[in-house]
C-alpha cells in the first residue's frame, strides 16, 4: 500500500524559511508527476507546485514563484519544497500528492500524505 509522509512545517515569523520533505513508500513511484498542494481554513485545497518524472520539468503557483522551489530524488523516492521568504498568506496545512498525469488539479493525482502545518505569524 503507498503512503506518502511529509514532514517539516511549523511556526515562521515573516520572511522565514521552512523545508518541507515528503517521503512515498508502498511502491514506486517512477512515472508519477510529485505535487505540493495547499489548504487554509475555510478554502478549497489550491495548488502550489508540481514536478516531473522524466525531465523534472517544475511548475508553480504565481504567488510562489521565485520563494519557493521544489525538488526530487528519484532513487530515494522523496521529493521537496523549500519555502523561502514566507508571507503570513502562505499559512495552511501543506499536503503531497503523487500522480500519473499529476496537473494543477487535484483530482488528478492518485496518492495523498496526510498534510503538515505551516504557520506563519506577522
Amino acid at each position: 500500500q503507498a503512503h506518502l509522509v511529509e514532514s517539516g512545517g511549523g511556526l515562521v515569523q515573516a520572511g522565514g524559511s521552512l523545508r518541507l520533505s515528503c517521503a512515498a513508500s508502498g511502491r514506486t513511484f517512477s512515472g508519477y508527476t510529485m505535487g505540493w498542494f495547499r489548504q487554509a481554513p475555510g478554502k478549497e485545497r489550491e495548488f502550489v507546485a508540481r514536478i516531473t518524472w522524466s525531465a523534472g520539468t517544475t511548475y508553480y503557483r504565481d504567488s510562489v514563484k521565485g520563494r519557493f522551489t521544489i525538488s526530487r530524488d528519484n532513487a530515494k523516492n522523496t521529493v521537496s519544497l523549500q519555502m523561502n521568504s514566507l508571507k503570513p498568506e502562505d499559512t495552511a496545512v501543506y499536503y503531497c500528492a503523487a500522480g500519473v498525469f499529476g496537473s494543477g488539479i487535484p483530482g488528478s493525482y492518485n496518492y495523498w500524505g496526510q498534510g503538515t502545518q505551516v504557520t506563519v505569524s506577522s
